[in-house]
């Protein structure tokens, strides 16, 4: 079983959210800190107990990571990844949402929220974090925990055939910040995803 997390909020309420990638390193807010330690408190309550831990390198996902770690019993030392850092937005990094779309339009953000298609001048690095996503589901180390960024979650969906094929189980890319979703490995070998985009 991967439990894919996205880390928790970075803005404050009222704060115009912007596009923060690779290059933004915020750390979480006090909103972002509880949903993290829900997200601990959630995996404890269903008895879910990793046995590997792999962290995005910036702040925000380390720190959420370290909150639901806090809920596990003697939990694995979390292993920093780079590959699960967050995309680079090119021009549009740190910039409001209102400045993105008038920049790229809505039909490219709809690209890139359904189909992982990247606006133009982004650095997504596509290919390799494809690879390294079905690298890691080709392992079985037991129930692994991944805390990352929305923009790198959304390529293990995009990792594995089976999963390409089969979006009605995950019709929107997107994890919520302090949300998560799983991806598991069937009886017959087979991926599926039962669920994503779940906040608790």
């Amino acid at each position: 079983m991967f439990v894919i997390v996205r880390h928790g909020n970075t803005f404050a309420a009222g704060e115009p959210p912007r596009r923060i990638g690779a290059r933004t390193d915020l750390p979480l807010t006090d909103a972002g800190v509880a949903q993290a330690a829900a997200l601990g408190r959630h995996f404890a309550a269903s008895g879910w107990r990793f046995a590997r831990i792999l962290v995005s390198p910036l702040a925000r996902t380390r720190q959420t990571a370290q909150a639901i770690l806090d809920h596990q019993q003697a939990p694995p030392v979390p292993v920093p990844c780079n590959w699960l850092r967050e995309i680079d937005h090119g021009p549009d990094e740190n910039r409001t949402e209102a400045e993105v779309l008038a920049r790229i339009g809505n039909d490219a953000l709809t690209a890139w929220d359904k189909r992982a298609e990247p606006p133009q001048g982004w650095i997504v690095e596509a290919e390799m974090r494809r690879v390294a996503w079905r690298h890691l589901f080709a392992t079985d180390e037991g129930p692994t925990l991944i805390v990352t960024s929305n923009g790198a979650a959304r390529f293990a969906l995009l990792a594995d055939p089976v999963l390409i094929a089969a979006p009605c189980t995950w019709s929107d890319m997107k994890l919520p910040t302090g949300g998560y979703g799983v991806i598991r490995r069937g009886a017959d070998g087979a991926l599926d995803v039962p669920v994503w985009g779940h906040r608790p």
